[in-house]
């Protein structure tokens, strides 16, 4: 791609970056080449925005290891050991690591994140795609994506949402979380706020949710459902140990079937019968068991 004075004064650029690109932009540079001169010169910011203007490349970077501050580059990384930056990492494509995963700033990725090992975010994780980590994945800002699967613990300190499904093979810890498809979690779930699906939520420990509790299809979780505000799911409730929902607040199943079809298809099924419950079909876990 060929970038000129009159096709980046186009893009409005701020004054400060337009007095860099006259002074400074490597001459008959390619567009790589302009993305790193910024990054080298400490205008990691500006190097993101003229990615955001011009977009991804096809081209692919393979290394053995990436072990660095900054990196923006415009196409895919593909990486056979471990990445390990100290700033920010942006692509305009996928990223693929054959080990541990580790940038202390913002990451920010237009396509899929492969990982076979761990990830640690230090900062938002933002992904036009999916991300998937073999083992333990810890943000510790905000997370952004399509969907979202770890082999063991999943972790978000910050605001969490993603427009498929989340999936964790051990245990999922977030602030909140906004989820278009389907939660599954082998362990425990917690969420300090709101947690909320389009779909159903599926635990094989505790439901512990510190805001409203919300699914459009059905919850199951072992051992435990709880929330510190209402308990909602579109179809049914099961857990065998209690359900409880915040005081003052109420626990509603079916809410998105007919009350005829209750029995069937709107079930609350626990160990005893919640005291705020106030719609669904009431079967003890017994009668479950039978």
């Amino acid at each position: 791609m060929d970038i000129t004075k009159d096709f980046i004064k186009l893009k409005q650029p701020c004054a400060d970056g337009f007095r860099w690109y006259l002074r400074h932009a490597p001459p008959q540079g390619t567009y790589q080449q302009l993305l790193d001169a910024l990054v080298a010169d400490g205008r990691t910011k500006d190097a993101c925005w003229l990615l955001d203007q011009f977009g991804p490349t096809d081209a692919v970077l393979q290394l053995d290891h990436l072990d660095a501050e900054d990196v923006v580059f415009a196409g895919a990384i593909e990486v056979r050991g471990t990445l390990d930056l100290t700033g920010t990492l942006r692509t305009g494509r996928g990223i693929r690591v054959g080990g541990e995963m580790r940038v202390q700033g913002r990451l920010q990725a237009g396509d899929d994140i492969h990982c076979a090992g761990a990830i640690f975010c230090g900062d938002t994780l933002h992904v036009n795609g999916r991300v998937h980590a073999a083992w333990n994945i810890l943000i510790q800002g905000e997370l952004d994506c399509e969907s979202i699967r770890a082999g063991w613990d999943l972790t978000c300190v910050g605001p969490a949402r993603a427009r498929g499904s989340v999936h964790a093979g051990q245990d999922l810890q977030v602030s909140t979380l906004h989820c278009e498809k389907n939660i599954r979690v082998a362990g425990n779930i917690t969420s300090d706020a709101d947690l909320v699906t389009r779909q159903g939520v599926e635990c094989g420990g505790s439901l512990q949710c510190g805001g409203h509790l919300y699914a459009g299809w059905g919850i199951k979780a072992l051992t435990e459902i709880s929330a510190a505000n209402a308990i909602s799911a579109g179809e049914s409730l099961y857990t065998e140990g209690e359900i409880c929902a915040g005081e003052g607040y109420g626990i509603y199943a079916g809410l998105h079937v007919p009350e005829h079809a209750w029995e069937s298809s709107a079930s609350v099924h626990a160990c005893r019968r919640p005291e705020s419950l106030r719609s669904g079909h009431w079967a003890s876990i017994d009668e479950k068991r039978r």
